[in-house]
């Protein structure tokens, strides 16, 4: 067997370890990253960025719709558009590819070796690697641990045929006609509004008493009321239990909230329920590493309990963003190369790229309420923003909304829900990260017409001043 010796290991090629990796590289770090699969981990390969894609095409397909017929905003199509799903997942994969590359020409810039092949610990510091070009062993002083997360499965509902995950969902090669979809948390929810817009009947079952528990019911309601208007049906305090199949089809069966049983026949059966960390079969056993439920455990440097060893991203549980790994596997690189960083939670934007779109960070009022804090809250609707009519998307019920403490006006939230406004999710993070108050951004000025100035008012609105309320 060959072997390799190396200063930093990275184990996992996703947002946080090609990251890290990057900058490790950069801080003249001898540095070894290992990915059994893709670079760009699922993110870039099966989650963010194709699901991304896909809601675009479908928007673009909508949107031709709309000017069908009798048109609309003076555009008017004398036919209906053609959909071909397939030809929209090739187009997907080209943008996949090409960022894929991106990864690929990036560490190699920045003097990383790639090794592809599935890496098993036995110990900390020494892997073994299987690949095409056979096995590998790799000693290294410092490890991060970047190995990811994968779909969490029903155990009576098995992934396979007409049950797929989000990862089948993004790879179809025709549209089904209907489509069932298990979790209505913002996975379930981006799929069935994209497959929704593109002419699927969709139809949710959900555990929990509303969609996206994640956000309060004032920022959903927009969403919910989207989906009404589309005849999406999302039945609540559900419990799915099983597929059958039934003239060639799946059925599913579940129990409402009263507790009788009922059933959905669909082409597609949609298992959205989650993700968890991917902790087995790689020798996490084997490294002495403590466990947090079913997390690997770490402090504010993301340090494990074995010295030298780290870990990152969705391996330390939530929130399983791909910001956040990107940030923590940036930090933790800088902190082998002797740099003072610890890891602050604080200003991590959550976003839902439904329609409309919803972000937040921070707290809500709610949340504040419950910590014992008097707060302010501004809010100002995207109905009374200029280059949102523009845009035809000021009628969805969108609004930002700002939450402060009354004392002393230092925001401590921020939130919106509207078309567009996962691009606001940066000033909000900025704003809560440099500790400004109310008056900081009511008192900046902000480029008109933009969405941006919805935040202004909003704040302005705190402050009980807003201008075009």
């Amino acid at each position: 067997m060959d072997s390799l010796a190396c200063k930093v290991l990275v184990v996992g090629g996703g947002p946080g370890g090609y990251v890290a990796a990057i900058r490790a590289g950069q801080l003249g770090l001898d540095t070894v990253i290992v990915e059994a699969d893709r670079l760009g981990g699922t993110c870039l390969n099966r989650g963010c960025i194709p699901s991304k894609a896909l809601i675009q095409g479908a928007s673009s397909y909508e949107e031709m719709l709309s000017h069908t017929g009798k048109g609309h905003m003076g555009i008017c199509l004398p036919s209906a558009p053609v959909l071909d799903l397939a030809d929209m997942v090739s187009w997907k994969n080209t943008v996949v590819d090409k960022l894929n590359q991106g990864v690929a020409g990036l560490l190699k810039k920045a003097g990383v070796k790639v090794v592809n092949g599935w890496a098993t610990f036995s110990d900390a510091k020494t892997c073994e690697v299987e690949g095409e070009q056979g096995s590998l062993s790799i000693s290294a002083e410092y490890v991060i641990l970047a190995n990811g997360s994968s779909v969490s499965a029903l155990p009576d509902i098995p992934l396979g045929g007409n049950v797929i995950s989000s990862t089948e969902a993004l790879n179809l090669d025709g549209l089904p006609d209907e489509l069932a979809i298990i979790g209505a948390g913002y996975i379930g929810l981006e799929l069935g509004i994209a497959y929704r817009k593109m002419g699927a009947k969709v139809t949710f079952i959900e555990g929990l008493e509303r969609i996206l528990p994640l956000f309060d019911k004032e920022m959903t309601r927009p969403i919910e009321n989207w989906l009404k208007r589309h005849e999406v049906e999302v039945v609540c305090q559900a419990r799915a239990e099983k597929v059958e199949t039934v003239n060639d089809k799946p059925v599913l069966f579940y129990r409402d909230k009263q507790g009788q049983q009922r059933s959905i026949a669909a082409d597609k059966v949609l298992v959205t329920v989650g993700r968890r960390p991917n902790t087995l079969g790689w020798g996490l056993e084997n490294m002495c590493v403590d466990m947090e439920g079913s997390h690997v455990k770490v402090d504010k440097q993301c340090r494990t309990s074995m010295k030298n060893v780290w870990a990152i991203g969705d391996l330390v549980g939530e929130p399983m963003l791909a910001h956040k790994a990107t940030a923590q596997g940036e930090m933790v690189a800088e902190v082998i190369a002797g740099e003072r960083r610890e890891f602050d939670a604080r200003a991590i934007p959550s976003v839902c790229f439904t329609e409309p779109e919803i972000v937040g960070v921070g707290l809500s009022p709610a949340e504040a309420t419950q910590q014992g804090i008097e707060t302010v809250v501004g809010k100002f609707p995207f109905a009374a923003i200029g280059k949102a009519l523009a845009m035809n998307a000021g009628t969805d019920g969108g609004f930002v909304r700002v939450t402060a403490r009354a004392d002393n006006h230092l925001v401590i939230g921020m939130h919106a829900v509207g078309a567009h406004v996962a691009e606001l999710s940066n000033q909000f993070a900025l704003a809560l990260e440099l500790g400004t108050c109310l008056e900081d951004i009511s008192g900046t000025i902000h480029v008109h017409p933009t969405l941006g100035e919805a935040t202004m008012e909003a704040a302005l609105a705190g402050l009980g001043k807003a201008i075009h309320a």
